[in-house]
C-alpha cells in the first residue's frame, strides 16, 4: 500500500476515534460495577403459573361443554390442583369424557367415587413446561420494561430454577424501579354482580362464581386512603392480552391523569360483543387484584378504545403505561434480594483499575523503551493509538466498560506488545544475517505476520465464544478484549510500519535502533 494511503487510514481511524470518544463522560457508558446502581433478584412464582392455567383451563370447559349441549352441575377447580366436573346424566358423562380426551392432551384422568363425576390434573410435564415457560416470559417482559425505562446497558438475566437477575446501571430512583419491575400488569375485565348487597359482601356471603376485589380511593383533603368493595364474577369475560397500545392521557371531566388502551382485531371485536351484550351493567377494569375502575356500559363500544383512570399522580399513569406495553408477568414475582451500589464504591473501583492500568502501561512502556530503544517508543507510540481505538470503538457502538473491560484492556496491551516484540526479534535475527536495516524490517514484518496472526486469530475466537455463552461481567471482558485484539493488529503492523517507513524509507540507513 501506498504510504500516503496508509498515512490518510490511520489519520482518519484516528480522528473518527478522537470524535467518538469525547466527552468521555457522555459516551462511555459504565458497568454496575464502576457507576453504581441496583441487583435485584426477583423470585417468579412459577405455582401461581400453573394455577392460572388451571383456571383458564376450568373458563375453557365450561364453555366448550355448553357449546356441545353437554348438561353439567359445576366445573370447578379443587385442592390439590384438580378440575372437578359434575355431569347430569351418564350420557352427558361419556360425552364429557370424550370431548375432553380429544381436545384436552395435557388433562390426566384421576379416578373419582362420585357418579357421574370427571377429576382431572396438569399432566406432569405440561406442569413443567409451564413453569419454564413463565421464567422466560418473565424474563422478556422485565427486559421490555426496563428498555422502555430507559437505562443504559442494563443486564437482565436467568439465575437458577425459578429466579431472574436485573441490573440497573446509574439507576437514581431505585424505588420508582422496584415499583415499575415487580409489577405483574394483569389486566382483566370482570362483570360487577349488582345482585349481592353491600352487607352480603361485608360478611363475605357470596355466590361461589363471584370473587371480592377492592378499589384503592384517596380522599384528597386529608390523604387517607380508603378501600372500596366489589363484589364481581370470578370469570374473566377479556384479558390484557390483546392490548396493542397505552398511552398517557388527561380526562375531559376532571382533568386527571388516564391511561387510554388500545385492543388488537379479535379484543376489539370481543369488546364490542361483550359491550353490547352488557348495556346498563357495570364491568370493573381490574389490574392485579386492584379495581381501577367500573363504569356502567351505556352503549355498545367499537373501535377497541378504552382508559383507565383513579391514577393518583401523573408518574403511577406513565409507569402503569410502561408495564401495559410491556405486557403483563404470567406470573407473580418477589423481590428475594434487592442491593444498591452506591457510587463511592464504582469510584474505589475505578480508582482501582485506573490505577492498575497505568502502573501496567507505565512499565511496558519503559521496558520498551529501554530494550528496543528508539524501536520500542515506535511500539510505544502504537500502544497509545491503540488506547484510542479502544475508547471510540465503545464509545460508538455504546458499549459497556465495566471492570473486567479494564482488565481486558490490560490484557489487550500486553498482547499489542507481544506482536510488536514478535517484529522486533525478527528484525534483529535478520539483521544478525547482514541485511541492511529496511530489508531486515521487511523481512521482520513479513516472517512475523503468520505467528502474530495465528495468535490473535484463536484469542478472538475464544472472545467470541466467552461474549456468545457468559454473561454480564465475563460479555464486558469479552467485549474491550475483542475490540482490543483487532485494535493491536492494526497499530502493530500498520502503524508501526507506516512510522518506520516516514522516517527510514528514503534515507540511506546504516543501522537501526532496536
Amino acid at each position: 500500500m501506498n504510504l500516503k494511503v496508509r498515512w490518510a487510514v490511520i489519520l482518519i481511524v484516528l480522528a473518527w476515534s478522537l470524535y467518538s470518544m469525547f466527552p468521555l463522560k457522555d459516551k462511555i457508558n459504565l458497568g454496575l460495577d464502576l457507576q453504581g446502581g441496583m441487583h435485584v433478584v426477583l423470585g417468579v412464582d412459577t405455582d401461581k403459573a400453573v394455577e392460572g392455567k388451571i383456571d383458564n383451563t376450568v373458563v375453557q370447559l365450561r364453555k366448550e361443554l355448553a357449546a356441545e349441549k353437554i348438561n353439567f352441575n359445576y366445573v370447578q377447580k379443587a385442592s390439590g390442583g384438580k378440575i372437578n366436573i359434575s355431569l347430569k346424566t351418564p350420557e352427558d358423562f361419556n360425552k364429557a369424557k370424550d370431548v375432553i380426551a380429544k381436545n384436552y392432551n395435557t388433562l390426566q384422568d384421576v379416578s373419582i367415587s362420585e357418579e357421574n363425576t370427571l377429576s382431572f390434573i396438569l399432566d406432569p410435564k405440561a406442569v413443567k413446561d409451564i413453569k419454564e415457560s413463565a421464567i422466560d416470559q418473565s424474563l422478556e417482559v422485565v427486559r421490555n420494561r426496563v428498555d422502555q425505562f430507559g437505562v443504559a446497558e442494563p443486564i437482565i438475566q436467568r439465575q437458577g430454577t425459578n429466579q431472574v437477575v436485573v441490573q440497573l446501571p446509574g439507576i437514581t430512583d431505585p424505588e420508582r424501579a422496584i415499583n415499575l419491575i415487580g409489577k405483574t400488569a394483569q389486566l382483566t375485565f370482570h362483570m360487577v354482580d349488582d345482585t349481592v348487597s353491600e352487607a352480603e359482601a361485608t360478611s363475605g356471603n357470596i355466590p361461589f362464581d363471584d370473587i371480592i376485589l377492592y378499589q384503592k380511593h384517596t380522599d384528597k383533603a386529608s390523604g387517607a386512603v380508603s378501600k372500596i368493595p366489589f363484589v364481581l364474577k370470578r370469570d374473566v369475560v377479556l384479558t390484557g392480552d390483546y392490548l396493542t397500545d397505552a398511552q398517557v392521557s388527561f380526562s375531559n371531566t376532571y382533568n386527571q391523569p388516564i391511561v387510554e388502551f388500545k385492543l388488537d382485531a379479535a379484543g376489539s371485536k370481543l369488546f364490542e360483543e361483550l359491550t353490547g351484550e352488557n348495556i346498563g351493567k357495570r364491568m370493573a377494569i381490574v389490574l392485579d387484584d386492584n379495581v381501577y375502575s367500573a363504569p356502567v356500559i351505556k352503549s355498545k363500544i367499537p373501535g377497541g378504545s378504552a382508559y383507565i383512570d383513579g391514577m393518583s399522580n401523573m408518574q403511577e399513569a406513565k409507569d402503569l403505561a410502561i408495564v401495559l406495553r410491556a405486557g403483563s408477568l404470567p406470573a407473580p414475582v418477589k423481590i428475594e434480594e434487592n442491593r444498591t451500589v452506591g457510587p463511592s464504591l464504582g469510584q474505589d473501583s475505578i480508582n482501582a483499575g485506573v490505577k492498575a492500568s497505568a502502573i501496567g502501561f507505565v512499565l511496558i512502556v519503559v521496558f520498551m523503551g529501554v530494550y528496543y530503544r528508539w524501536s520500542g517508543w515506535v511500539a510505544n507510540l502504537a500502544l497509545f493509538t491503540n488506547f484510542v481505538i479502544i475508547l471510540g470503538v465503545m464509545a460508538q457502538f455504546g458499549a459497556t466498560l465495566t471492570l473486567p473491560g479494564i482488565a481486558g484492556i490490560i490484557l489487550t496491551v500486553g498482547m499489542a506488545v507481544d506482536a510488536n516484540v514478535l517484529i522486533f526479534e525478527r528484525v534483529r535475527e535478520e539483521l544478525r544475517l547482514g541485511r541492511t536495516p529496511l530489508n531486515a524490517l521487511e523481512y521482520g514484518y513479513e516472517k512475523a505476520f503468520s505467528t502474530i496472526m495465528d495468535a490473535n486469530i484463536t484469542t478472538i475466537i475464544a472472545a467470541v465464544v466467552l461474549f456468545q455463552f457468559g454473561t454480564g461481567p465475563i460479555k464486558g471482558f469479552a467485549i474491550t478484549l475483542s475490540i482490543g485484539i483487532v485494535a493491536s493488529l492494526f497499530t502493530a503492523i500498520f502503524v508501526t510500519k507506516a512510522v518506520f517507513w516516514t522516517f527510514l524509507g528514503k534515507k540511506d540507513v546504516k543501522s537501526l535502533s532496536i
